[in-house]
């Protein structure tokens, strides 16, 4: 996913970010540095990660004034090692003291996920199976979290429930079962490159799935030996994707069953946030 930094939706999530954190104003910051300060900071990896984040940088502080000059060394989908500087910024140290911690947030909390999936799309290399991420993400974030994804090696699923359709089992209950779900879904008038995709969780479901011409199956919660017995019997009629409880010591095992796609959630919802710190140093007269 490629990421716009112009996107309104990009641009007012740092917005409510800044006001959350400086609020009325920066009272540590206003009372004990100079307003005519110049400073220099640097982003610096603690640990080894995927890089996102850190073009919401030039965000950050633009939105803050008083920066004159900010270098980006490792962009996001790059990797860093520990010890890296990841960007550089120079401008008022006030505005500089002031924007770390949300430009920190950003760049931690994005690299931790690009970092997460990367393990995960590593796991699966060679296998042919991709890895998708899906809509557990942090409410009002999902673009950024998406965009952490990709950059970490994963496919995006949908954005949201605009963009695809996805059948699940409750739509399947609803509808009064799998041909009446897919045949309410075609008779709606489905626009032309939008994809359709069904959860089958029993045999016969599966069976009445590719029956009705079902092109895009999700197999849900099934072990290594049942998606492998399932995807022979699909033999390549449908593409598939399997999810539910894709824990990385078996990722392997499920990229191996033939499946074209494995989605995991916790791409998002687990990515533990990495460590980046930021160093000021003051320029003399």
């Amino acid at each position: 996913m490629e990421i716009d930094l112009r996107h309104p939706e990009i641009a007012d999530v740092v917005r409510r970010a800044l006001a959350e954190d400086i609020g009325s104003g920066d009272i540590t910051t206003n009372a004990t540095v100079d307003a005519d300060l110049m400073a220099t900071g640097r982003f610096i990896a603690r640990q080894p990660m995927t890089v996102c984040g850190v073009e919401l940088i030039e965000l950050v502080f633009g939105d803050l004034g008083g920066v004159d000059f900010l270098g980006i060394h490792i962009h996001s989908g790059e990797r860093a090692a520990a010890g890296d500087v990841l960007a550089t910024v120079r401008g008022l140290a006030r505005t500089l003291l002031t924007g770390e911690r949300v430009a920190l947030n950003f760049q931690q909390r994005l690299s931790g996920i690009a970092t997460h999936t990367r393990t995960h799309a590593d796991a699966v290399a060679g296998t042919g199976c991709k890895i998708l991420d899906t809509r557990k993400t942090t409410p009002g974030l999902r673009r950024l979290e998406k965009w952490a994804t990709s950059c970490g090696g994963a496919l995006n699923h949908r954005l949201g429930l605009f963009d695809a359709v996805l059948i699940k089992n409750n739509h399947i209950t609803a509808a009064g079962g799998v041909r009446q779900a897919l045949e309410r879904v075609r008779a709606a008038g489905v626009p032309a490159g939008v994809n359709v995709e069904i959860e089958v969780r029993t045999r016969g479901e599966l069976e009445e799935a590719l029956t009705f011409d079902a092109d895009h199956l999700l197999l849900d919660n099934l072990s290594p030996d049942e998606a492998a017995e399932w995807i022979r019997f699909i033999a390549g009629r449908a593409t598939v994707e399997l999810s539910g409880g894709m824990r990385l010591e078996k990722l392997r095992d499920y990229a191996t069953t033939g499946a074209n796609f494995i989605s995991v959630g916790g791409l998002t919802h687990s990515a533990i946030a990495v460590d980046i710190n930021f160093r000021v140093s003051l320029e003399t007269a």
